[in-house]
């Protein structure tokens, strides 16, 4: 029975229901979307009730559409209203998916980030110490200063030094 198997798919079935690719109507959805979010659909969408209004508003009735003109141009705006309204939600549903997706990776971005600056914090903080421990020119100097002056006094303690005896065997 390999129908029963979860590491085979299933075999295909007839159904009722019609297949689509939902990638496909997704993009689609997007630029219907997308187009009556627009000024251009405003104005053709007004030009063409504005058409509609005149002509069944000056024309003879035997040209008109319907004896009661109107109610089929809201039956028309109905119809428009309400695949519009799916349209503009799945299109807005797949930009919140999109944007969840760089959130996501802004998020991973930015931890990133920030564990380098951490580690660049700590790398600094390291140069600070280590040069803290180093003899600067201005150490040495204070020292040697510090040193000269305390021979100088310790020469004036001792009054004039006499000159070292020498040996005889250093004569020689």
């Amino acid at each position: 029975m390999a129908a029963n198997r979860l590491d085979q798919p299933r075999e295909l079935r007839r159904t009722f229901r019609p297949h689509y690719d939902p990638e496909a109507f997704g993009r689609l959805s997007e630029r219907i979307a997308r187009f009556l979010g627009t000024a251009r659909f405003l104005v053709y969408m007004t030009g063409f009730i504005a058409v509609w209004v005149l002509w069944n508003a000056l024309a003879p009735r035997s040209l008109t559409f319907d004896p009661y003109p109107f109610i089929f141009l809201t039956l028309i705006l109905s119809l428009q209203a309400s695949y519009a309204a799916p349209l503009i939600l799945l299109a807005q549903n797949r930009q919140a998916d999109r944007d969840r997706v760089q959130s996501e990776q802004d998020r991973m971005t930015t931890e990133r980030n920030q564990a380098e600056v951490e580690y660049l914090t700590r790398e600094i903080a390291g140069l600070r110490l280590a040069l803290g421990e180093l003899a600067t020119r201005d150490f040495i100097r204070g020292e040697l200063e510090h040193l000269f002056d305390e021979v100088l006094e310790s020469a004036r303690r001792e009054g004039p030094r006499r000159p070292p005896r020498r040996l005889e065997s250093d004569s020689e």
